[in-house]
């Protein structure tokens, strides 16, 4: 963007207010990442030879930046008062509405203003410990965008007596909506610990008793009590074909709904024990059933 580009933005954000409204997190969001992109630091380039223009200008998206993320942080305040009082369903599917439903409306691997609240609402931090390095044929993690994991949650239909069980959980973002948004329980399976100890901290904050996190590899965990399966692609080859042997044999003893988003999909759509629960749609949430 241009010196008169970012100039327009700014002067436009000023004039309208609009963002200042709680309601209107998209098109905060949006002006925050035209910033952010255009001020990475906030300051102008060669600020020591910057005319006084251009450091007013650059003072004035500051102080824009400032009074947006204020407004992000007391909404996300409010939402994780509303989901310790047990009213999480009601508050994010509200917030969900509009993104998700169609599958012309879901379909992308990109991120937008849903995962800035989820991430927001989510109290998460920066793992304490290291990052261990990945195995061979374990994927480096990578959150589902919220408006898939939004519209996976609402063609489910979790009931209390379900069980939704991510492998390769990560931070554990599908587990705890699965907690904040139904009356089912949400499981994480995650290999890597400093993961696991993320989202029980987000569990304890926020009174998620539905959740709970286990730090294992997928391939050994119990899968007995699971209803659905979900997996974001977490690995590749003979783990996931260990993994996929492991949900044929829970299949065997009772029904199951596996669900996949990513390269691990077509694979999964393969197995002959599981029929698709609806015709496949690209860059969506799979469903599948155990026959």
């Amino acid at each position: 963007m241009s010196h008169h580009g970012l100039r327009h933005l700014i002067e436009t954000l000023e004039r309208t207010h609009a963002w200042r409204d709680p309601a209107r997190l998209r098109e905060r969001v949006e002006a925050l990442d035209a910033l952010e992109l255009h001020m990475p630091e906030g300051l102008p380039p060669g600020e020591g030879d910057a005319s006084p223009d251009t450091l007013a200008l650059h003072a004035r998206g500051r102080a824009l930046r400032a009074g947006m993320e204020a407004v992000n942080e007391a909404l996300y305040r409010s939402i994780r008062q509303e989901i310790r009082q047990g009213n999480g369903a009601d508050v994010l599917r509200r917030w969900a509405h509009g993104a998700t439903g169609p599958a012309r409306r879901v379909q992308g691997d990109g991120y937008d203003y849903l995962d800035a609240l989820v991430s927001g609402v989510l109290p998460f931090e920066l793992p304490e410990a290291e990052v261990a390095e990945l195995p061979a044929e374990m994927v480096f993690y990578q959150p589902t965008p919220a408006r898939h994991v939004f519209d996976l949650l609402e063609r489910l239909a979790l009931g209390e007596g379900d069980v939704l069980v991510d492998l390769g959980a990560g931070l554990g973002v599908v587990p705890l909506l699965v907690a904040a948004c139904t009356g089912a329980r949400g499981v994480g399976i995650e290999y890597e610990a400093a993961y696991v100890d993320g989202a029980r901290r987000c569990v304890e904050a926020l009174g998620l008793t539905r959740a709970m996190f286990v730090q294992q590899d997928a391939r050994v965990a119990d899968l007995s009590e699971g209803t659905v399966f979900y997996l974001y692609t977490p690995f590749t080859g003979t783990i996931l074909r260990s993994v996929l042997d492991a949900l044929r044999r829970q299949a065997e003893r009772r029904a199951i709904r596996v669900c996949s988003y990513g390269p691990c999909t077509p694979v999964i759509a393969r197995e002959p024990w599981l029929e698709a629960g609806e015709p496949p749609v690209a860059d969506r949430i799979a469903v599948f059933r155990s026959r």
